[in-house]
């Protein structure tokens, strides 16, 4: 009998830029939940949030920086080809396809993007395609908005990570981890007004954007609608 293929886990997001508050949580979940690889997907046209101001190209090089030493973490470029919103539900229907329907597959998401899930593209197909792995972020309510939403989860949710081993998808892990209270938001701003932050992102990475003299002057950016 042939050894199941070990749980592989993706985590998406424009990373504009990648700091700790993306990369602790997600070390600590896969401590957690036991995964030993990590995919970091980054998008170029996110579609729920401002246009990134760094451009694609640099924001591929902070990924890369971030994760250099690190063995957990490695790339995927496919939603930077992309000139179109990047949908979460392409990506892992492509991926499913890719790697075969056996083949137990998961979705890192925060706590905040569980409770606006149902504003996510295709939304009820997730679970078809992967497990959602969620990271508590802080102040947000663990119920979801409506009690259909929270049958929903009660439904789907495990509470030790073996199912998620066990099954190719289908299932929901709240996993406890570190709350982190930043923000790339915060990180730009304070870059901005010459403020350190040095303590919130790699090394490489904050050396890379002063070099490349990043996030220095604010830029407008108009917000993309589905």
């Amino acid at each position: 009998m042939s050894e199941k293929p070990a749980l592989q886990a993706l985590f998406g997001g424009t990373f504009d830029p990648i700091h700790y508050g993306h990369l602790k949580p997600v070390r600590s979940l896969a401590a957690q939940v036991g995964l030993n690889k990590v995919t970091l997907l980054p998008n170029n046209v996110p579609p729920h949030r401002p246009q990134p101001e760094a451009t694609p190209a640099q924001r591929i090089e902070m990924v890369r920086l971030a994760i250099a030493d690190d063995p957990l973490f490695d790339i995927d470029l496919r939603e930077m080809a992309r000139q179109t919103p990047s949908y979460t539900i392409e990506t892992l229907a492509a991926l499913r396809a890719e790697r075969g329907q056996e083949q137990p597959l998961a979705f890192i998401i925060g706590y905040d993007s569980l409770l606006s899930l149902p504003k996510w593209h295709r939304w009820q197909e997730l679970l078809s395609f992967a497990h959602l792995l969620v990271s508590k972020r802080p102040g947000y309510d663990r119920q979801m908005a409506s009690p259909p939403l929270q049958e929903w989860l009660h439904q789907h949710q495990v509470h030790t990570p073996q199912a998620l081993h066990k099954n190719p998808a289908g299932k929901v892990f709240l996993a406890e981890t570190p709350l982190l209270p930043i923000s790339a938001t915060e990180i730009r701003q304070r870059l901005h007004n010459g403020t350190a932050c040095d303590s919130l992102l790699p090394a490489p990475v904050l050396a890379f954007i002063n070099d490349a003299g990043l996030y220095r002057n604010p830029k407008p950016h108009g917000i993309l609608r589905r």
